[in-house]
């Protein structure tokens, strides 16, 4: 079979693509025919590791869609021809998170991802793709999907009549637009570029914020929600964008922090969490329930999955190239 490897010998592209024998599933295991995966910020930061030399021989990426292709031994709950996606987790499959779970991670330190024709999983780590997706939408879910569900309505408690910030455009920030505007929320967006500003709006943005055009933007969101604040807020950008979110948040609010795409830098200011009875919710994806889960709420509310652009399997280091330059929409999707 076909797949990537992460290689510091491979050039700029850090990519090596390989053909390596297909593997086999042993007991309690599921062969999935990999039909698409999406690319996450975290696999900018795996593939610069590899220009470090490290990770050598790793399969990246742990978003991934498919087919189930082979069956192992004592698996009763999946049948050949199954539409599946994985869980970013392997290991977590329910209840709270322990660190314990951080090496089953995909296409991270210890474990392989999806990057592959062919993967072998345990039964448990898959879920099923809801019937109204395709695996190129599916594919997008694992974790900005998961991790906007598991911040926003497992954790936050979301509801009609709550106010979300969404700091940018990328996935889990268009999934926790989509939420709030299928649970009755207000979304307010912040982003760089009225063209993407104007997409947001489409899709059910209410208050729309420039932040070149507007520095001060959490100025701007006090006064667009009349000193109330927000809510919820998805907290993406790190040391870059957290005292803003701080002056942000409403009293008793939630802000469910994520991201780091600023860097990693000093830590913020948290006394003002105090005065407004507020919570930072710490979110690294979540579980195979918590996905169970919100491809069910998908359903409900016959949500699609917004996809910026999809690339072939032989285009991969163009794809990564593309989310490197943060121009995207959406999630970046490679179908194979």
């Amino acid at each position: 079979m076909k797949a990537y490897h992460l290689n510091g010998h491979a050039g700029a592209g850090r990519l090596a693509r390989v053909d390596v024998g297909k593997p086999e599933p042993a007991d309690g295991e599921v062969r999935i025919r990999v039909e698409a995966v999406s690319l996450n910020y975290r696999d900018l930061l795996i593939l610069d590791r590899a220009g470090q030399g490290e990770l050598n021989g790793r399969v990246p990426l742990s978003d991934g869609a498919g087919v189930v292709d082979a069956i192992g031994a004592d698996v009763a709950q999946w049948q050949l021809g199954d539409r599946v996606a994985a869980s970013f987790f392997r290991d977590w499959i329910s209840g709270p998170f322990k660190s314990s779970y951080i090496p089953s991670s995909l296409g991270g330190n210890t474990m392989d991802g999806m990057l592959a024709e062919y993967v072998v999983l345990p039964a448990t780590a898959l879920v099923s793709v809801p019937a109204h997706l395709s695996s190129v939408e599916a594919a997008t879910l694992p974790c900005a999907g998961v991790t906007a569900f598991h911040g926003l309505i497992a954790r936050g408690g979301m509801r009609k009549g709550d106010t979300l910030l969404v700091q940018g455009t990328g996935g889990v920030a268009l999934f926790g637009l989509q939420f709030a505007v299928a649970l009755g929320a207000r979304a307010i967006v912040i982003s760089s570029s009225d063209e993407k500003l104007a997409r947001a709006k489409a899709l059910g943005g209410s208050i729309l914020i420039n932040y070149r055009d507007t520095p001060d933007w959490d100025v701007a969101l006090m006064k667009a929600t009349n000193g109330a604040g927000a809510s919820h807020i998805l907290e993406l950008g790190g040391p870059g964008t957290y005292d803003r979110s701080l002056r942000s948040v409403a009293s008793g609010g939630k802000i469910v922090q994520i991201g780091v795409l600023t860097g990693f830098g000093p830590k913020p200011d948290l006394a003002r969490l105090q005065w407004e009875n507020a919570d930072i919710i710490g979110v690294t994806v979540g579980s195979v329930e918590h996905f169970a889960a919100m491809n069910r709420f998908l359903t409900e509310h016959a949500i699609h999955p917004i996809s910026d652009r999809v690339y072939d399997f032989d285009d991969v280091p163009e794809a990564y190239a593309h989310l490197r330059s943060g121009s995207h929409f959406g999630k970046i999707v490679i179908r194979f």
